[in-house]
């Protein structure tokens, strides 16, 4: 369904009889008190800063100047997230087909910074622009109690001139105020376009790039469901009866005399059925691990270090997460480990996994020769990673160590 929006009622003939001035109106007035709350926290951190520039001395000013910057870089992200929080809410008022991100992760997000530009136009910009357009607004109401003013004031009133207006001159202004004021519902609605238009910019996604982002985790969890199936079919149905099959060979190679050709025969039938045994149980493991799915992303690692020809040490306390999570992270351990043990020349190589601030944390060491570059199979994970709106690093120096982190937005399971 199609959303209704500001600037297309602002098209229809029957703007004036919705309920689109009201919300516009609502947006506008609402913003006074807001900008005014936030300012002042805002102007007092910026304090030292703008004394810098009266100090006596340079050394003065340098101080104050270096103090306050340092205090205010550190602060205003924590005075911008709550007002982006309240900014999304208020939007949905101007602009419901908006769609908003979630709030973000900390001071390396540009988000965050977002949030600190908005705050700072809000402070600053806002009244500059707010002030002629709300006097503008104003206008026409004055002029119609004009013809009150002049009836019930003792002594002369301005009405929109320098001297005392006369009760016909004073008509004649409310006459024109009567003419203007169809139009103060639509440059109200005209600014409260405009900050939802900066504030939709710097606080908001656009919704069709959230439907992508959407559709592309859809699509890695329809992914992951195939993979988890074959591996089921392959485990209950094709492993089950070449289980069965390697027992009847062993049986039937126990049955026959050790120095008969048919005893060869079997004998090479059950070795080959054992290696394809393991080749299909390793196959299993690598379309989706059972483990994983039963007992969670740490238990997973630690049978992955098990299987390692490097020693690998494991520390990873992080409970259960969504499926999508622990699959993503499980596959890039795995691509880490087998390109450090092939590649790396590895001796040691440590795994680590923590949830830090709603966002899995991953980190894949090894201390081999280093120099290592993205490749396919890295390329592949890290748009992986990125379907689920992570983020991947590789360091890699000439001379090692290696490491590859990756940060996964997710929540603990309950």
């Amino acid at each position: 369904m199609i959303r209704p929006t500001l600037p297309a009622a602002l098209r229809r003939k029957d703007f004036l009889l919705g309920w689109w001035p009201w919300r516009a109106l609502g947006y506008v007035a609402g913003t006074v008190p807001v900008a005014v709350v936030a300012a002042v926290p805002i102007w007092l951190l910026a304090a030292p800063v703008v004394l810098a520039f009266g100090a006596a001395t340079l050394g003065t000013a340098l101080l104050l100047g270096a103090f306050g910057s340092a205090v205010l870089f550190g602060a205003l992200p924590q005075i911008a997230r709550p007002l982006a929080r309240l900014e999304r809410r208020r939007l949905r008022l101007v602009a419901p087909d908006a769609t908003t991100h979630p709030s973000p992760g900390g001071y390396r997000d540009p988000a965050t910074w977002r949030e600190v530009g908005y705050a700072v136009l809000l402070v600053t910009l806002a009244p500059a622009v707010y002030a002629p357009v709300v006097l503008l607004a104003v206008a026409p109401f004055l002029l119609l109690a004009g013809p009150v003013l002049v009836a019930t004031v003792d002594g002369p009133v301005a009405v929109w001139s320098t001297g005392g207006a006369t009760l016909p001159e004073s008509i004649g202004y409310a006459v024109a105020g009567l003419v203007l004021l169809p139009a103060v519902p639509y440059l109200v609605a005209l600014l409260a376009h405009g900050h939802a238009a900066v504030a939709r910019a710097l606080l908001a996604d656009d919704a069709r790039l959230v439907e992508v982002t959407r559709s592309r985790a859809r699509l890695v969890d329809a992914f992951d469901a195939e993979r988890r199936r074959i591996e089921r079919d392959l485990h209950d149905g094709a492993q089950e009866k070449l289980v069965s099959l390697t027992l009847r060979l062993g049986v039937a190679r126990l049955d026959l005399p050790a120095d008969s050709p048919a005893h060869r025969d079997v004998v090479d039938a059950h070795e080959q059925a054992k290696a394809l045994m393991t080749e299909l149980r390793e196959l299993v493991r690598g379309i989706h691990p059972k483990v994983l799915t039963d007992r969670g992303l740490g238990a997973a690692l630690e049978d992955l270090a098990g299987r390692c020809a490097v020693p690998v040490t494991v520390r990873a306390d992080v409970g259960r997460l969504p499926r999508h999570v622990e699959s993503t992270a499980y596959f890039v351990a795995a691509e880490a480990l087998t390109n450090a043990t092939r590649h790396g020349t590895a001796t040691a190589i440590t795994v680590t996994a923590d949830v830090v601030a709603d966002a899995l944390v991953l980190e894949v060491t090894d201390d081999g020769r280093g120099g290592a570059v993205p490749g396919d199979g890295l390329t592949g994970l890290a748009d992986r990673v990125a379907v689920l709106d992570g983020r991947m690093v590789l360091s890699s120096p000439v001379g090692g160590p290696t490491s590859l982190r990756v940060e996964l937005p997710c929540h603990r399971s309950e």
